[in-house]
């Protein structure tokens, strides 16, 4: 063949091929909306990584990742399961990072093993440490895309194609989604197998075949390995198979196979949580059994014959970190609302964190869903609508009567049915007889939504709408909701900018990720004796408001609530030199 043969021959393949996407993308038109939106976001997210630091929590679930999986041990930070933590390390298998000493068997509590690990890990990996937190948080975008992906099935399956299409705008233009997307954390992926269970759930309840069933146990199993929240699931799995059999009462060979059914979804929930903890069950250490006599004086020998019962089943520290979860949401976490302080929180925390931390349209359109829905449901016996609000009320329910309102991050779970919701209501809009108003609503919903994205990129973490513009965000709201450790990066750059080497300061992560960027951190809480006179002080908006601030001052005196909320307010009304991502105030103590 002559060399014009093959080129002619060579041009005509490639047209071929762009009139094959071209019908492709015709025809999946919905398809490929989905996967540039998703694709987008996905940037969004690379970029956001590459300028922010690690958070708070990060500093310890991603040394207590690598841990797990290299030394198949689960008690370092066994408050959250280790699946996802494994999940991130994964590429630090490739890197290799420095191995610190393996915290010891015995003496300390898992709390002080934990926090000893995360020290030696990062002084073991500094000259790696922009590689190791890059890569880690890289592993999170998959399951964010993953989540949107769902969203856009589960829309379409419920309402059609515009539906999944403004659902997955939504979602991936939300601040709060775009702020713990990249996170090594739970919430987000929480969110993923919540959903992901309900929609498994919904495919079983249309055809209860084999293939559905297999995949209810494994999703439930995962969803138990990534947020022991998610233990919700069981008695929510346990009703739907008590209704289903009522249901069926009088057809015994359907009956009959649900039963059969039920148990082997059981078998693969017990089985595939063994397998997260890689079929590890050991006695709870001795020092973890003098900390749970510390906690539970007058019941430690039941709770103890608990978890050695329970043992035989699932593992150990799965159990032990079901009760640790279950103490923290007792006692309570220190937290502010509007302006107000309390350990034990608010039930009405969640609905106003929601109100403030979520853009403007959204927040209408998640109202307007709901209310929609309600009609839907109650009047015209739409039972599709029960998928959404059902699944709804049961994690609103476990949010309102819980105790720890550190972040708006822990209603992540709830997001993506009001996403769904929203998707719904824009698409019904649209093929509203109205269209053109139909129309010009959706398109102000998502270009404002768009607008807000854009306009806050990439400091997504701290972010609250229009309505919390009157005071510092940190009276609105505390913790991880105004500050979570990732503007140190753009701290220290300042700093080491005008000379500086020192800081004092009170920073959520500071204290631990500041060193890596070459500026030693002075800590403010507690004070350090005889603390050098640093130029600058820079103070962390949760620090700000109070709520983080110890409870004891170096003596070992408990600060009380008043000490503690003023701790810092010589602060609040200085103007500070600079601000960093809306969460660091830093200002300038003298020239």
């Amino acid at each position: 063949m002559k060399k014009q043969d093959v080129t002619v021959a060579s041009g005509e393949t490639v047209v071929n091929a762009f009139a094959a996407v071209r019908r492709l993308v015709a025809v999946r038109k919905a398809e490929a909306i989905c996967g540039l939106l998703l694709l987008l976001m996905a940037v969004n997210l690379l970029a956001s990584i590459s300028r922010k630091s690690i958070t708070n929590d990060e500093i310890v679930h991603i040394p207590a990742g690598y841990y797990h999986l290299v030394a198949g041990k689960f008690q370092l930070n066994n408050e959250h399961p280790p699946l996802i933590k494994m999940w991130a390390a994964l590429p630090l298998l490739l890197i290799q990072p420095n191995e610190p000493q393996p915290p010891p068997e015995s003496g300390a509590s898992f709390m002080e093993k934990t926090w000893a690990f995360h020290e030696q890990f990062w002084q073991a990996n500094r000259a790696s440490f922009s590689t190791i937190t890059f890569w880690t948080r890289v592993m999170m975008i998959p399951i964010t895309l993953a989540l949107g992906a769902l969203i856009f099935v589960f829309a379409r399956t419920l309402f059609g194609s515009h539906a999944a299409i403004f659902a997955v705008a939504l979602y991936s233009l939300e601040p709060t989604v775009l702020g713990h997307g990249r996170i090594v954390h739970t919430d987000v992926p929480a969110a993923f197998v919540y959903l992901l269970f309900f929609f498994i759930l919904y495919l079983y309840a249309r055809a209860a075949t084999w293939n559905h069933a297999l995949i209810l146990g494994l999703v439930t199993a995962v969803a138990l390995l990534t947020k022991f929240s998610m233990i919700v699931l069981l008695p929510v799995l346990v009703l739907f198979l008590l209704v289903r059999l009522w249901q069926w009462r009088k057809q015994k060979p359907t009956r009959k196979r649900v039963l059969l059914q039920a148990i082997v979804v059981a078998v693969i929930i017990i089985f595939g949580v063994n397998a997260g903890y890689r079929f590890s069950s050991p006695p709870l250490d001795l020092s973890d059994v003098h900390w749970l006599q510390l906690r539970s004086a007058t019941s430690h020998e039941q709770i103890l014959k608990g978890i050695n019962a329970g043992s035989h089943v699932v593992p150990t520290y799965f159990l032990f970190g079901i009760y640790n979860v279950a103490i923290h949401n007792k006692d309570g976490h220190s937290a502010s609302l509007l302006g107000e302080y309390r350990e034990r929180g608010w039930w009405f925390y969640f609905p106003v964190a929601f109100a403030l931390k979520t853009t403007l349209p959204f927040l209408l359109v998640a109202i307007m869903g709901l209310l929609w829905a309600c009609w839907e449901l109650t009047v015209r016996r739409e039972w599709k609508f029960l998928w959404l609000i059902f699944p709804l009320a049961v994690y609103l329910a476990l949010s309102l009567t819980g105790h720890i309102n550190i972040g708006i991050r822990h209603l992540l779970p709830a997001f993506p049915f009001l996403f769904i919701l929203g998707g719904g209501l824009l698409g019904r809009l649209l093929e509203a007889r109205q269209k053109t108003a139909g129309a010009a609503l959706v398109v102000i919903v998502l270009t404002l939504s768009f607008v807000e994205a854009v306009r806050v990129f990439p400091n997504y973490i701290p972010y609250m709408n229009q309505l919390a513009s009157n005071r510092p965000h940190w009276w609105y709201l505390s913790d991880s909701n105004v500050e979570w450790g990732d503007d140190v990066g753009d701290l220290a750059q300042y700093l080491k900018a005008r000379g500086e080497t020192q800081v004092r300061g009170a920073l959520s992560a500071g204290w631990s990720t500041l060193t890596q960027y070459g500026v030693e951190f002075v800590s403010l809480t507690p004070p350090e004796e005889n603390p050098p006179d640093t130029r600058y002080v820079a103070i962390g908006a949760s620090y700000l408001n109070g709520s983080t601030v110890p409870f004891f001052f170096p003596n070992g005196v408990p600060i009380t609530p008043a000490q503690r909320v003023n701790y810092f307010e010589k602060y609040r009304n200085r103007t500070p030199e600079a601000v960093f991502g809306g969460s660091i105030y830093l200002f300038r103590e003298h020239e």
